[in-house]
């Protein structure tokens, strides 16, 4: 592997350790076990670290916003359609955990997440009227648009809030807390579901967590 992927990849790695303000240049390249001055050969600051690790954090999750055509939106389809955008926030935790730092200092990082923001909103529209078309989801227009605004708003604050309710700072964010933000999303739904759909929904509920909810 090439020294500029493994300064993305540590870096990458370091940041969901840590935290991106908490980790340095210098501890990037202690980390690797090379000079700054190598580093800096690659990537002039953190900055530039940052702006690359974001256009693939972006490429990703844009690819994972592809929705379904309407006619092929199932409910159980949809469990799964989020399980993969949280992954993809699982992979580039540290984005959502530092969120409001990041878009602080980044203006350019700032605009283009404004924009994946929209994305995320007009797929959930998208799913939710898949829904409603095959009246499996019982919503107004006005409805199916604050629904899914808030799902995007609950999609991308959610390792925030899962973190502001840990005990103590040595406590970490895992997989469950991802699981944990689908059926939060799923939730939001499930007001709007016929009664055998929504039945559907809480069985895959407890397939899909386990125990997760009554330990949580």
């Amino acid at each position: 592997m090439k020294t500029k992927e493994r300064i993305l990849l540590t870096s990458l790695d370091l940041f969901n350790r840590y935290g991106e303000p908490a980790v340095t240049t210098n501890h990037i390249a202690d980390e690797m076990e090379i000079s700054p001055g190598n580093l800096y050969y690659h990537y002039r600051n953190k900055e530039d670290i940052l702006l690359c690790l974001y256009e693939r954090f972006e490429e990703a999750l844009l690819e994972a916003l592809k929705a379904p055509e309407p006619e092929a939106v199932k409910l159980e389809n949809m469990w799964l359609f989020l399980h993969l955008i949280f992954e993809n926030i699982w992979h580039y935790r540290f984005f959502y955990r530092d969120l409001d730092h990041i878009l602080s200092k980044s203006e350019k990082i700032k605009r283009r997440y404004s924009r994946v923001l929209l994305k995320k909103i007009d797929t959930a529209k998208l799913l939710c009227t898949g829904l409603s078309e095959r009246g499996i989801l019982v919503a107004s227009a006005s409805e199916i648009d604050a629904l899914s605004h808030n799902m995007a708003l609950t999609a991308s604050y959610w390792l925030n809030f899962q973190s502001a309710l840990q005990k103590s700072p040595q406590d970490e964010l895992s997989a469950k807390d991802i699981s944990l933000g689908v059926y939060q999303v799923m939730a939001l739904i499930a007001p709007y579901l016929r009664d055998e759909e929504r039945g559907m929904l809480q069985s895959l509920s407890r397939v899909y967590l386990g125990d997760t909810l009554s330990n949580g």
